[in-house]
């Protein structure tokens, strides 16, 4: 019998679809460091971001044939490797986009209002200094009619501009890969309209735009430093819904006390889980816990999409 083990849990109607078609599933987390012992007795592993399956654990487990990410990004696992030896790497690239893009935009309607700040002063200062507060907050501004850099244009920074676009915001997408000159967007009742997206150069985004969202994987080095932040507009909003790395931390926080960068979204950190204080207690930061795919829809697409991934591999 197949047996498979869900290290950071999977959706129960994934695990009823795993276990209808055979296989045994444990959800119950076995520490990293107890992995290379007892992930001898499963044929497969599924991970989120928490559970790292790196070339030791692979090489102390060679009955293991499938590595399974819930997720999209798979900076946990090193997949060329595994695949080396004869395993097969796969993810559920598309079930957790729309929740990623609405998370950014919680972050921009958030940063753009200064519910940042007011959630934090409200509780303390709101009775006492309640008109103050109303003026510190009378200059917010709206989405509509204003510039979104999208760095990196794939499933989620497409859901993302879908939002935007829909906003009525315009939409400057880099990629490395080609970016479409229109996207869909399927509006209640079932009509369809196809709305602009320009392609931008890299320094044309971050000149040019009065947000920026990121959507890319790790990088060897951040992609938004100090030289990147010098060239954007003052008061440009910075979300970052992708990985922790991408955006040098440091630099951020010299841009946001500067005044080059507004407001600051933050869904990942450099030093997951434990991020530097900085950011943690920066006034200009929106702050989440990595949480760009943790609603009920999205896991149970991920849940799904992984379960019937495993199923046809090992019915094969």
């Amino acid at each position: 019998m197949i047996k498979i083990l869900a290290n950071d849990g999977i959706d129960a109607v994934g695990k009823q679809l795993l276990e209808q078609a055979g296989f045994t599933v444990q959800t119950e987390n076995i520490p990293q460091g107890e992995l290379p012992e007892a992930l001898k007795n499963f044929d497969a592993i599924t991970v989120r971001s928490a559970t790292k399956v790196r070339k030791e654990l692979i090489d102390a487990c060679p009955n293991l044939r499938l590595i399974g990410r819930g997720g999209v990004g798979m900076d946990n696992i090193d997949v060329d490797y595994a695949r080396e030896k004869g395993l097969t790497v796969v993810n559920t690239p598309a079930a957790s986009s729309p929740s990623v893009a609405e998370l950014v935009f919680a972050h921009l309607f958030t940063g753009i209002r200064f519910l940042y700040d007011s959630n934090r002063k409200m509780p303390v200062e709101g009775g006492t200094k309640f008109n103050n507060l109303k003026k510190a907050y009378a200059k917010g501004v709206e989405l509509k009619g204003k510039k979104i850099g999208i760095i990196g244009f794939g499933r989620i920074g497409r859901e993302t501009a879908k939002i935007a676009l829909g906003l009525g915001m315009e939409v400057l997408a880099y990629d490395l890969y080609d970016v479409p000159a229109t996207l869909e967007l399927n509006l209640t009742g079932g009509v369809n309209v196809s709305v602009p997206v320009k392609k931008a150069s890299f320094d044309e985004l971050i000149t040019e735009s009065d947000f920026i969202s990121l959507h890319i994987p790790f990088l060897d080095k951040p992609i938004l430093g100090k030289s990147e932040f010098d060239k954007m507009k003052n008061g440009v909003g910075i979300v970052n819904c992708s990985r922790g790395g991408t955006i040098d931390e440091l630099a951020l926080i010299e841009a946001l006390n500067s005044g080059i960068v507004g407001f600051a979204g933050l869904d990942v950190y450099d030093n997951e889980p434990t991020p530097r204080q900085e950011i943690l207690t920066h006034p200009k930061i929106s702050l989440t816990p990595h949480i760009g795919a943790a609603t009920n829809e999205a896991q149970e697409r991920i849940g799904v999409e992984l379960a019937n991934l495993i199923i046809d591999f090992f019915k094969k």
